[in-house]
């Protein structure tokens, strides 16, 4: 079709049967997208106003809510222009950009889970040592190198898109799914599929290893603790593997190949199951870690009773 000097552009044939449906389907995207970046960014909010949270474990959430918010920026404001599109194409280009920012924020989800872990790792079973291992500037070094580690992971997997030549233009989903441009190619690549591997291997395995390592060794320590501590370990380590389930359920939904489902299953099914990651995941970080946390509740109650008396005082005094 072109080769990579050309534009390129990409017609999303999921949205073709939307027809009447648009506005609700619009109202439902918008409502559910502002619901997520209300709900994180109150989380960051709370955790930079109250000094209290100034602790690793709380500003590696922070930076995680902050990926949610990514996340769902690189997805939902796309699928809100295109509603109303009539073409519904998109260049490779924009392509790219795309599957960089929803690709690079997977990777640093399962990193970020890493880094988390290690927190709890330490916390739990080195605690005269949290303090000098995970000091304030380690863990925003920490932050740094995640997201450094998983751009650079994404580029080397993916860059060669780009210069792709291409015999087809139809991608049947609401998104640019790497896997379906990559088929669109003139030839058969072996590096796509090398390329799938090694990603896999940098953002979901090294991570997910780090975080199975680190709660086995949590494990075999909780286990001759005191109950008190046992407790203790399950509140703060509960949800991290609630969200690493979850990202798994997610990945296999993302990785099954739905074009040979077709007939069995519904496309709107199809289309859900394929962005599954980007409706549940940021939203059930915020719930799961910040509002289930006991410090970050009382933080919330506080802040909003506070302000509830100085809007009530200041009625007072005038």
């Amino acid at each position: 079709m072109g080769n990579s000097s050309e534009t390129v552009s990409f017609v999303l044939a999921a949205y073709g049967n939307v027809g009447a449906l648009k506005y609700m389907y619009f109202s439902i995207i918008l409502f559910w997208y502002v619901s997520i970046c209300v709900a994180n960014t109150v989380l960051i909010v709370v955790i930079n106003v109250d000094r209290r949270l100034h602790e690793p474990m709380y500003i590696l959430l922070s930076n995680l809510c902050l990926n949610e918010i990514n996340a769902s920026t690189a997805l939902y404001p796309f699928l809100l222009s295109q509603m109303f599109s009539d073409s519904h194409e998109v260049t490779l280009p924009w392509c790219f950009l795309q599957m960089c920012c929803m690709y690079t924020s997977a990777s640093a989800e399962f990193c970020s889970l890493a880094a988390m872990a290690y927190d709890r790792y330490i916390s739990i079973c080195h605690p005269l040592h949290y303090n000098v291992i995970m000091n304030t500037e380690r863990v925003f070094i920490l932050i740094l190198l995640v997201w450094m580690y998983s751009f650079l992971s994404f580029i080397f997997s993916f860059s060669f898109i780009f210069s792709l030549k291409f015999c087809g233009n139809i991608v049947n989903n609401v998104y640019c799914d790497h896997k379906l441009i990559i088929r669109l190619s003139c030839s058969v690549l072996v590096h796509s599929f090398i390329s799938d591997i090694f990603f896999v291997l940098l953002s979901i395995y090294l991570p997910f290893t780090l975080i199975l390592v680190s709660y086995m060794k949590i494990l075999a320590v909780c286990r001759k603790t005191s109950k008190e501590n046992k407790q203790k370990a399950v509140t703060t380590c509960t949800p991290q593997i609630v969200s690493v389930s979850n990202l798994f359920v997610g990945c296999i939904f993302h990785s099954i190949d739905f074009s040979l489902l077709a007939a069995q299953v519904p496309g709107e099914v199809r289309v859900i199951l394929s962005i599954y990651l980007l409706i549940c995941q940021p939203m059930l970080t915020p719930f799961m870690y910040g509002f289930n946390l006991p410090k970050i509740r009382q933080s919330c109650t506080m802040l909003l009773f506070k302000r509830k008396s100085i809007s009530l005082f200041g009625k007072r005094v005038l």
